[in-house]
């Protein structure tokens, strides 16, 4: 007999509010409107880290070693979540962040040229 773990209270404070966000963005322009504000904040972060990292010459395998393990989270969650129906959203949202994360990163690459 296989027994699901307990759910947290912090886990379904995160699920409800992505089930409320989903809800609320079954409005095209309201999902579009999101996912261009997710992109634009992977971009930031992406951008950012790469800024900071070129500054402190010193950071640059510890801030390419975090981007990886966090676009790895990233890929792992939306293989978690790809086949549940009522995730669609969060999944789009997911490919959005790495995508504004990949743009920042090459924008900032392109910089360092």
């Amino acid at each position: 007999m296989v027994f699901r773990p307990q759910k947290t209270n912090f886990q379904l404070k995160i699920v409800e509010n992505i089930q409320t966000i989903s809800i609320w963005a079954n409005n095209p322009w309201r999902r579009y409107s999101i996912t261009l504000i997710i992109v634009l904040i992977g971009y930031f972060l992406g951008s950012s880290l790469g800024m900071v990292s070129a500054v402190v010459e010193l950071m640059d395998p510890v801030a390419a070693f975090l981007s990886v393990v966090f676009i790895e989270i990233l890929i792992v969650l939306r293989r978690n979540f790809r086949f549940e129906k009522k995730k669609k959203f969060l999944v789009l949202l997911l490919d959005s962040l790495r995508l504004g994360l990949f743009y920042g990163f090459f924008t900032e690459s392109l910089k360092l040229l």
